[in-house]
């Protein structure tokens, strides 16, 4: 679950750069489908959902 919640961290967290740029990867662009701040706010959540799923699972082997 600590990798899983890496990577779900790291993913939201390359979206939020590369939107944060203008540029938007094929595979990101149905979070814009409703709207820029609805996107953004999914993107956030997917981030913050990845940190604490990491966050909760950090000690375990």
């Amino acid at each position: 679950m600590k990798f899983l919640g890496l990577l779900i961290f790291l993913v939201g967290l390359v979206s939020l750069l590369v939107a944060s740029f203008g540029a938007n990867h094929f595979l990101l662009l149905w979070v814009d489908n409703w709207g820029r701040s609805i996107g953004w706010a999914i993107r956030v959540a997917i981030t913050i959902f990845g940190y604490v799923l990491y966050y909760l699972h950090r000690n375990d082997d």
